[in-house]
């Protein structure tokens, strides 16, 4: 079945179906970088220097991000292999499995050392079955819809995982509203615990939809590979590193916007973690708005332009984010997360498709979960880490700003060499959605 076959109906439940399932990923992806920047320092991580024990709790979230390649390379396997849809659903599983577990663990003080351990495994669980889920996610969307739509459709895509930050930051605060003894005894569980409704949700409506064109057609044709990960590596390997390249300025920005700002409210500006939530939270409305905007602009006048754009000006907006930030006032404040937040918006909406035709079908899944994966460990995993070392080592921000316009730098050289699979090696085409 053609694209252009796909009945309307169907290809709504792909989108609808793949926006769920990311936004429960996300939401749980959020939970957990949420509580490792203020809540399992003391609880897992119990140290005399509390910056310490925020750094080592900083990295368990990194770790996540480390496992998403494996998840990348097995789930994309399959999903090349054996289908998109059967695919997600094993990773939408995992991922609710592994937080649900963490609302129940043990903490430091109960069993020493496993605590932590156990928590790192939850984590790893959680890091294997993102790094299946996204490439997934923005193929059984992208391959259901026409050529034309795939950049605002594909955006959308990317508002799911907005949307579970979203849902994850409404879910803790009131859990951050509570006396601190309550919230680090039992409250802190509660996010984690009402993931498993989610995701028995998310279970009935993506399997309610079909397998992707796209794929059917390769499996039809026999162009299925019987290890996608060989043949990625043999064909594929500048489209692998230009892509992990490219994810850098949307998955640092990100990052630091949603994770470190909460971290550097207190440490870097001696605000409470309920004050920058009361600003975090209205700003990333904008991006469940600016995302698909973006995404519809780029089918107008092609996703390289808004990606190459947006990626420039993630050069500079970093600066002005933390200037703003300084000012310590809640509208200029605001106004600091807005611009960031405009900016990663357009540069991240056109990623699906901007990506995804990197790779011919039979290997779209590997080649672009394998290299989506492999950027976000340098971008988010290590991000605020990185900049709470910077922090701690500078005493001011102009250091974490660099570093953010360098990754965003990196970024827009990346993008520029960025083309389909389909076009020679030595003569790059222009990688844009047709427009109308």
């Amino acid at each position: 079945m053609s694209v252009s076959s796909t009945p309307a109906r169907q290809r709504t439940k792909a989108v609808v179906a793949s926006w769920i399932g990311t936004t429960i990923e996300y939401y749980d992806n959020a939970a957990y970088g949420l509580a490792a920047s203020l809540i399992f320092a003391p609880l897992y991580f119990p140290s005399t220097d509390p910056a310490v024990g925020t750094l080592l709790s900083l990295s368990t979230f990194a770790i996540g991000f480390v496992a998403r390649p494996v998840g990348a390379v097995v789930f994309g396997h399959f999903g090349d292999r054996v289908g998109r849809k059967t695919t997600l659903m094993i990773t939408l599983i995992m991922m609710g499995v592994a937080t649900f577990a963490i609302g129940l663990l043990p903490t430091y003080d109960q069993v020493g050392l496993a605590a932590p351990a156990l928590l790192i495994l939850c984590r790893i669980l959680q890091g294997i079955s993102v790094g299946g889920e996204y490439g997934g996610a923005i193929l059984m969307t992208v391959e259901h819809v026409e050529d034309k739509r795939r950049g605002f459709f594909g955006s959308l895509v990317n508002t799911g995982s907005t949307a579970g930050l979203l849902l994850a930051n409404l879910a803790f605060l009131p859990v951050f509203s509570l006396p601190k003894e309550d919230m680090l005894d039992w409250a802190w569980r509660i996010p984690f615990l009402i993931s498993a409704v989610l995701v028995v949700v998310g279970y009935f409506v993506r399997r309610a939809v079909e397998e992707s064109p796209d794929f059917a057609r390769a499996k039809e044709a026999g162009d299925v590979a019987r290890l996608p990960i060989v043949e990625v590596l043999r064909h594929n390997k500048r489209q692998v590193v230009l892509l992990a390249l490219a994810i850098l300025a949307a998955g640092v920005s990100f990052t630091m916007g949603s994770v470190y700002s909460l971290a550097y409210g207190p440490d870097g500006l001696g605000l409470s973690n309920d004050a920058m939530l009361k600003v975090l939270l209205p700003a990333t409305a904008v991006i469940l708005v600016c995302v698909p905007a973006f995404g519809a602009l780029a089918d107008r006048v092609g996703v390289r332009r808004v990606f190459l754009i947006s990626a420039a000006s993630l050069v500079v907006l970093p600066f002005a984010w933390f200037a703003l930030l300084d000012t310590r006032q809640y509208g200029l404040m605001l106004l600091g997360f807005v611009v960031l937040f405009i900016g990663y918006s357009a540069n991240y909406a056109v990623v699906p498709a901007y990506f995804s035709q990197a790779f011919p079908p039979a290997l779209r899944y590997t080649g672009m979960s394998i290299g989506f994966t492999t950027g976000l460990i340098f971008g988010n995993a290590f991000a605020p880490a990185i900049a709470t070392s910077l922090l701690d080592s500078t005493g001011g921000w102009l250091a974490i700003a660099l570093y953010m316009g360098g990754a965003s730098l990196v970024t827009l050289i990346a993008g520029f060499f960025l083309h389909p699979a389909e076009a020679p090696a030595d003569k790059p085409a222009p990688l844009t959605v047709p427009t109308r």
